[in-house]
């Protein structure tokens, strides 16, 4: 990019990492909050995380972390926030309204030389930008949570969406360490919450049936699908699991067909058997060990990230 100034919107949790990210890779990065607490936080937190990082040997870029914190800036004020910015990565809550607004008040800001790029991670940027002037800017870029530790970024145009924006975007997101991939349309949920949703939605109605315990399901992809698929997806994991995929098709999927067609209708995420969820997982990680439990799960991140790294391709 011409211009090293990228502004944030919103300094929660995916706001706070896409300054980070950015930042390791030289940006100055201003971040926007129209709550001045969040804005202290934000700072705070920040400065933790980056140490952390160093700590683990995963901090990113060639800065030493006072280097990269020097680097980002914050503000109340919108307008302050996305001046000279070339690349704005809006960050707020998961609410179509919201976005509304605010890419209605980026639109009057900047020029046709500006990336508008949304967090959402369901929620198409046709639905949120179609009356814009600047429309054909906008674009999603949708992070993993935590993204550091899990790279993926999803690239998802909208069917207006210029095609400078889309290398533009996807050629950032690999300079700051990102793996981003590019979905040819539109679609609800995009592919990662998509495959997401699917996977437990039949994980609740195996509940349901009482079929399996908790425990014993999140077991099923700890110690068996998720070792595959930290380092090959389910595609490559059928094409190996045979003499190729097509192989794979004629030996397993008249039986594929006959157990997809049992699932039924998806399952209503509420009643008796949320309850029933949230007893089991609260008795394997009750609610006051949460926040340790979160610290737990990113040092194993941390590790197989680092794995990963090591081993390459």
């Amino acid at each position: 990019m011409s211009s090293k100034n990228i502004a944030i919107i919103g300094s929660g949790l995916i706001g706070r990492s896409w300054a980070m990210l950015f930042a390791s890779a030289g940006y100055n990065v201003s971040v926007y909050d129209n709550d001045p607490n969040q804005l202290t936080s934000a700072k705070e937190v920040i400065m933790i995380q980056l140490q952390d990082l160093e700590q683990r040997n995963l901090l990113r870029g060639k800065l030493n972390v006072e280097a990269q914190y020097s680097l980002i800036s914050w503000t109340d004020n919108l307008k302050d926030c996305v001046r000279n910015a070339t690349y704005i990565q809006e960050c707020t809550p998961e609410d179509l309204e919201l976005k509304k607004a605010i890419f209605f008040e980026l639109d009057k800001l900047v020029d046709n030389k500006t990336v508008l790029a949304s967090s959402t991670s369901c929620i198409p940027a046709s639905s949120f930008s179609s009356e814009l002037q600047h429309r054909s800017q906008v674009i999603v870029a949708h992070p993993t949570n935590p993204p550091f530790y899990c790279p993926l970024t999803e690239i998802v145009p909208a069917p207006y969406t210029d095609q400078w924006v889309k290398d533009v975007t996807m050629d950032l997101m690999k300079e700051i360490g990102q793996s981003p991939i590019l979905l040819k349309k539109e679609l609800v949920g995009f592919a990662l919450n998509r495959i997401q949703y699917a996977l437990l939605a039949e994980c609740w109605r195996l509940i349901e049936d009482d079929a399996i315990s908790v425990a014993d399901l999140d077991k099923v992809m700890t110690e068996g699908l998720g070792m595959r698929y930290a380092f090959m997806g389910p595609l490559q994991t059928c094409h190996l699991n045979a003499e190729g995929i097509l192989n794979y098709c004629e030996r397993y999927g008249p039986g594929i067909n006959r157990i997809v067609s049992s699932f039924g209708p998806p399952p209503e995420m509420s009643g008796a058997t949320a309850e029933r969820i949230s007893a089991e997982l609260s008795a394997l990680v009750p609610s006051e060990q949460l926040k340790e439990r979160r610290r737990w799960r990113d040092d194993r991140l941390a590790e197989l990230a680092k794995l990963k790294q090591n081993l390459g391709e």
